[in-house]
């Protein structure tokens, strides 16, 4: 047993209560953040700034009450350091005003351990959180799938239809494997230094996986994440790795799931059934209520209820099925925390 109640969780260890964390829990919802914010003055300045990416890194632990931190920080800050020029648009999300598009752009990216070591303003963040955060509370590190980090590299942007790159998955396969490879041997190296730095989990996010048909998840996407988690697992065994893809019901279901991690992130469209029924004897389950469910604190204890009774307080950890949304009343978030330690306390 470790001193951190999350950890012993991810590893299928008892733990007094299932533990609870929320995606996105250091954000636009808290009133605080937006402060920090405000200061920093634009969000990638504040990706930038340790003290203040500590700050509200912290700002969920101490307010809302959660078992785990999660750094503060952007998926997209891995591109950025390739040497792609990343900026966010006020109302428009984040732009790269140079996509990929053809060889001679890949190849004008940094690679490997020398990109990755350029993230030094990320590892000066889990240094600071280190040093402040409560012994019992886990300090959760991420990255972006390699699949979802290519998304944004060869659109531009955010896209809700993924033509851009759907055209070279199926027209130029061979040029998408080799950005896909490329970003996954920076991201390899990046959660080595997290975990050098001393983050206790890490979570790999596929947000745009169900972009992908599901007989071809594995070969533009699963794979790239398994590839990560063996480099990981090899070097640092102990670490638990969560792998969160959104929207695959489908890749689960037809048993596609495989691969060196401890932990599978259940998203909100995938029935707790389901996973629990295909993967739960071989890995720990979070998730994964609906995260509009925080519009309504019965609504909220109604889903927390029937999740646990669906895993029985055993080999799960609670968390929302993506990320909470930016003006869900801080209250609720409070409430959710409350009602997870509530249903699954050890008498």
């Amino acid at each position: 047993m470790t001193n951190k109640l999350f950890v012993d969780a991810c590893l299928g260890k008892e733990t007094p209560y299932t533990p609870v964390w929320m995606m996105r829990q250091a954000g636009r919802y808290l009133p605080e953040y937006m402060a920090v914010r405000a200061e920093a003055g634009n969000f990638l300045n504040l990706c930038h700034d340790p003290e203040k990416a500590c700050e509200v890194s912290l700002q969920p632990v101490d307010i809302v009450g959660v078992d785990a931190a999660i750094m503060f920080s952007d998926i997209l800050v891995i591109p950025d350091e390739m040497g792609m020029d990343l900026s966010f648009v006020k109302g428009e999300g984040p732009k790269f005003s140079d996509p990929l598009e053809t060889q001679a752009d890949l190849d004008r990216l940094i690679g490997g351990e020398e990109a990755a070591s350029k993230l030094t303003y990320v590892y000066d963040t889990i240094k600071l959180i280190k040093e402040k955060l409560a012994d019992d509370k886990a300090l959760i590190g991420f990255t972006g799938a390699p699949w979802t980090l290519a998304t944004y590299m060869i659109e531009g942007q955010g896209t809700k239809t993924y033509n851009i790159c759907k055209k070279m998955m199926y027209a130029n396969p061979a040029l998408l494997h080799k950005i896909l490879a490329k970003v996954t041997e920076v991201v390899k190296y990046y959660m080595e230094k997290q975990i050098q730095a001393g983050i206790d989990v890490v979570q790999i996010f596929d947000s745009w996986a169900a972009a992908i048909e599901p007989s071809n998840y594995d070969e533009f996407s699963w794979k790239y994440m398994v590839e990560i988690a063996d480099y990981l697992k090899a070097k640092y065994p102990h670490i638990p790795i969560i792998m969160f893809p959104k929207g695959v019901p489908a890749f689960i279901e037809q048993g596609g799931v495989y691969g060196n991690f401890d932990v599978f992130g259940v998203d909100w469209g995938t029935p707790m059934a389901l996973a629990k029924e295909k993967l739960g004897e071989k890995y720990i389950l979070q998730g994964n209520m609906e995260p509009t469910r925080l519009y309504s604190k019965e609504a909220t204890t109604e889903s927390v209820e029937k999740i646990q009774q669906i895993m029985g307080g055993k080999r799960h950890i609670f968390n929302l099925g993506h990320g909470i949304l930016p003006d869900v009343p801080v209250e609720n978030a409070k409430h959710f925390v409350a009602e997870c330690k509530r249903v699954s306390g050890k008498k």
